[in-house]
Parts: C-alpha cells; structure tokens; sequence
C-alpha cells in the first residue's frame, strides 16, 4: 500500500478503473537497474476483493523481471485468491495495471535512453 515517485524514470505506474462497479486501482513498480521489480504499491478504491488482487499482484511482483510481470493471469490471480466468478473482474483490474505499470515504465525508458 502507498505511493512510489511517479516522476521517476524507475517507476512505472498503472491505473485502471472498472465502470460497471466502480474500482479504481493504481498500481507501481520500480525497476533496477537490471530490469528486476525491486518494489511495488497500490491504491485501490473498491470492494475487498479488489484490494486483495491489488495487494496479492504487488507481493507476487517482487524480484521478477518485467517479462515475468508481463506474463502474469487475471485467472491465477483469482484462483490464488479463490474469487467467486462474480468478481473476476476485480482479478482482471490487477492484470491490466500491471501491463499499465510496465508500459509506462518502459515509455519513461525509452525517453532517456
């Protein structure tokens, strides 16, 4: 839980909202110098099955590289977590700011390289 410097070019930073329910969640991950997630943070604003994707994802990313990241599953997620089908979509919100997070990591990259 917490924030990470947006403006830093370690940091990329995903955030994805579901308008059928209305969960927000904003994920970050802060990348060494080897490509490796050193750290990772949520905001979620949403039911507790939201929070807990949220708070599973950013644990699960530690020390994995960004093609590990990368290749992360709503549906693992939510079999980790034992959702019920009805909140599926809350699994599928961490995946997407994931990939969020890791886009805008690689962006910030490519722009000072």
């Amino acid at each position: 839980v917490g924030s990470l410097d947006k403006n830093s070019r370690k940091v990329g930073t995903g955030v994805v909202g579901a308008p059928a329910c209305g969960d927000v969640m904003k994920l970050q991950i802060e990348v060494d110098d080897a490509g490796k997630i050193v750290d990772a943070k949520f905001k979620t604003f949403g039911c507790g099955s939201a929070i807990a994707s949220s708070s599973y994802t950013t644990t699960w990313l530690q020390g994995k590289s960004l093609d590990e990241a990368g290749s992360i599953k709503n549906t693992d997620i939510a079999s980790h977590l034992k959702l019920p089908p009805v909140k599926l979509h809350c699994s599928m919100l961490a995946e997407d700011a994931v990939k969020a997070a890791i886009k805008d990591y690689k962006k910030k990259a490519e722009t000072t390289d």
